[in-house]
């Protein structure tokens, strides 16, 4: 398999820091923390914004117009990729990211907001295939567990204080500067990045494999849209459109990810299947949690949403643990990820029932979020160990695709199951079935990833 030979590296010590990489993992981490704030900063401003804009009937557009451009970015990102290398996507990302926060924060109605949100989505689309092809130049497959803990530290502070920051941002100088604010940080980042692709070798393309059709991600994507809508708005009409989304999804995927996929065919296709399943099952959680904490427990908007901040810190603790070991199993890693998520989610089903007492989301978190972060840094070393070169960026949007459309599909669940078997004010039945089916996504993670050897 490519990428075995390059195993034997240096220790974890100077990974990051090393002369010669160290532009690299400061342009790296600095444009995560900021995709990771802008997240983090929407959600929490988002209701003052659409207000303001007379747009509370399109509520949920914003966040589906950003998805829709997302996965289509990601694919044409990933042809990109493997016909060019990361050079072009990591200069055209940042601009299009920082064109998307101007657009939006100045916006003065729902269409430019809207407008601004598509180019925020296409510019994160194309930044996370590419940043993935770069830690594969950059990177040996030993080291990679680093410079993904990294990664995932650097969630951490927005995680903590995004939300907070944004709050307060929108109080005092108004919600525009949420995204406005953050530009200055990205125009850095951007020369950063200009730094380090005119270090990259030239890119020599391979022999052309698996390609994705930037026709079949629309597809998908308007069939997350069209899933999402539907299980937002239920009725008799919403059923057959969401349907008909379904099957065209469905269609879309097959071209999208990797033959043996929806069969989880041991190797890369398990790969890309653990990243839809485990990231399926655990925005089953996270999506829902805070509605039980408020709903079934009587708990505030600050401490329902407490838990979440576990998640993060739990995330970030495991991820730096699995970093610190460059000889672990990322399989046996993988496993144990689907593992912990299983039993966070099963402290949580608990926790959905008014009769058990609601501080234990805590520990549900703080085991899941742990499960999320030793198992996410496993399935990026696996998938790039797993890919042919010449098809990494290929096996990168799929990966994404797959992390997207899970999340998309279980969220839509918990919603048909909260109309069908509760409501907003009662939901413990509708989210104790939903956490079961978690559960069983989770565990049936942990059977798949048996199958393959414990070595590469």
């Amino acid at each position: 398999m490519v990428g075995i030979a390059d195993r034997a590296g240096p220790g974890s010590r100077g990974i990051l820091w090393a002369p010669q990489r160290r532009v690299t993992t400061v342009a790296l981490l600095l444009v995560v923390t900021l995709v990771a704030f802008e997240s983090m900063g929407v959600a929490t401003a988002m209701p003052t914004m659409v207000a303001e804009l007379d747009g509370l009937s399109l509520y949920s557009w914003p966040f589906t117009t950003f998805l829709i451009a997302s996965v289509v970015a990601t694919v044409l990102s990933g042809r990109v990729g493997d016909l060019r290398g990361p050079a072009p996507a990591l200069v055209a990302g940042p601009v299009l990211f920082a064109a998307g926060l101007v657009v939006a924060g100045t916006a003065n109605g729902m269409a430019a907001l809207l407008l601004g949100r598509a180019l925020q989505g296409f510019g994160a689309g194309l930044l996370l295939v590419s940043v993935s092809l770069l830690i594969a130049l950059t990177f040996t497959d030993r080291e990679r567990p680093v410079i993904y803990a990294a990664n995932a530290a650097a969630w951490v502070l927005p995680a903590v204080i995004g939300p907070s920051v944004a709050g307060v941002l929108t109080v005092s100088v108004g919600w525009r500067w949420v995204f406005l604010g953050l530009v200055p940080l990205l125009a850095l980042g951007f020369v950063l990045l200009v730094i380090v692709v005119r270090r990259l070798p030239a890119h020599v393309p391979g022999v052309r494999g698996q390609q994705a059709g930037v026709i079949a991600a629309v597809l998908a994507a308007l069939g997350v849209a069209v899933v999402t809508w539907a299980a937002q708005h239920p009725s008799p009409s919403a059923l057959a459109y969401g349907l008909a989304g379904l099957l065209a999804l469905a269609y879309a995927l097959r071209k999208l990810l990797p033959a043996g996929t929806l069969t989880s065919r041991p190797g890369l296709p398990t790969v890309v299947a653990s990243r839809a399943l485990i990231s399926g099952a655990y925005a089953g959680m996270e999506a829902y949690l805070p509605l039980t904490m408020s709903a079934v427990h009587g708990y505030g908007p600050a401490l329902a949403g407490l838990p979440l901040t576990i998640t993060a810190v739990g995330w970030s603790a495991a991820s730096v643990l699995q970093g610190r070991f460059l000889d672990w199993s990322r399989q046996a890693c993988l496993r144990t990820g689907f593992a912990l998520v299983a039993g966070g989610l099963a402290l949580f089903a608990l926790v959905s029932q008014p009769w058990f007492p609601g501080w234990v989301a805590v520990a549900a978190c703080a085991v899941g979020g742990a499960g999320m972060g030793i198992a996410m840094p496993a399935i990026s070393v696996l998938l790039l160990r797993y890919s042919p070169e010449s098809e990494r960026g290929f096996s990168t949007s799929a990966m994404q695709l797959g992390d997207w459309v899970g999340s998309a599909i279980t969220i839509g669940l918990g919603g048909v199951l909260l109309t069908a078997l509760a409501s907003a004010k009662e939901p413990s039945p509708a989210v104790a079935v939903l956490i079961v089916l978690m559960i069983a996504l989770a565990l049936l993670g942990v059977r798949l990833t048996s199958r393959w050897p414990a070595k590469v």
